[in-house]
């Protein structure tokens, strides 16, 4: 295979002013003309990086529609460059939901909708929003083989999300994260589980992974930042040292997610052994024992 140019990528470890839509949006498009400066392709700022971690409460005042100038203008400023940005979303209907948005050329590209609402601990998703229905992903502008989903923080909890987007054919993961110390309890370390789970999917799936979360306070929430880049086989490329404000930036090469996916196919088998499951689950399966009485 022809050798092909590196994507860069980001992470915007950020600090969000809670409830604060103005200064928020100005934090984003520093950042994205920092990130465009830098030759970065691709963008991901935290969970919730328009409005705040516990802004559920405040939704009626701070959710936004998919056509919102807000998104309209940032994405105005991503000609050279993909951004994932967190906000709350009011759906038709009058719904609400923990959403990011990707954006680029002008234009809102896609909209994914957090699915395992995170609800246990400090955190209170389900009383506020709706779950998200579609797991999509979306080719990147000008070289398809990066096709990227957008799992919003507690999604990435979930094996069997995780598995899908992988056997769908998701090449790259774009992680927006708002993960505090203290949001699950004094018995979990939140920093090391996050590490844990990062890299066991990129080295199940040879799936690389870009994780953005915040930093800050929010009430009695402390936020780690920790925000890096993964490698296919679940190397760390690049990562925050600090609980500071930092873009984290890491050249993600194809060839070594082919490299990966052929020498541990996973991938390649999901479909075969999801069969196999969906068929015994039926009770289809041609190698049965039928009792006959």
């Amino acid at each position: 295979m022809r050798a092909q140019p590196a994507l860069r990528v980001a992470a915007a470890q950020i600090e969000t002013v809670p409830g604060d839509l103005a200064a928020n949006l100005a934090v984003h498009r520093r950042v994205i003309e920092q990130a465009t400066e830098s030759g970065v392709r691709l963008l991901v700022f935290p969970e919730l990086s328009l409005a705040g971690h516990g802004a559920g409460e405040h939704a009626l005042k701070l959710a936004l529609t998919r056509d919102d100038e807000a998104l309209l203008e940032l994405a105005r400023g991503c000609s050279e460059l993909s951004a994932v940005v967190g906000f709350i979303e009011e759906a038709p209907g009058a719904l609400f939901y923990n959403s990011v948005a990707t954006l680029h050329a002008g234009r809102v590209v896609r909209v994914h909708r957090k699915i395992a609402l995170a609800t246990y601990g400090k955190l209170d998703d389900g009383k506020y929003y709706g779950h998200g229905e579609r797991l999509d992903q979306f080719a990147l502008p000008d070289d398809p083989r990066w096709r990227v989903a957008t799992p919003i923080c507690a999604d990435l909890w979930s094996p069997a999300l995780m598995h899908r987007l992988a056997r769908d054919g998701a090449t790259l993961c774009a992680a927006p994260v708002s993960s505090a110390v203290e949001a699950v309890g004094t018995e979990f370390d939140n920093p090391r589980g996050w590490d844990t789970v990062l890299r066991a999917h990129a080295l199940v799936y040879g799936l690389p992974i870009v994780f953005a979360n915040r930093v800050g306070r929010e009430g009695a929430l402390h936020f780690w930042g920790g925000s890096r880049i993964v490698g296919p086989r679940g190397e760390v490329l690049a990562q925050s040292e600090t609980a500071h404000e930092e873009l984290v930036i890491a050249d993600l090469d194809y060839g070594a997610v082919r490299n990966a996916r052929f020498d541990l196919p996973t991938v390649r088998d999901a479909r075969a052994i999801d069969m196999a499951l969906s068929r015994h689950a039926s009770g289809n399966d041609e190698n049965d024992i039928v009792s006959v009485s």
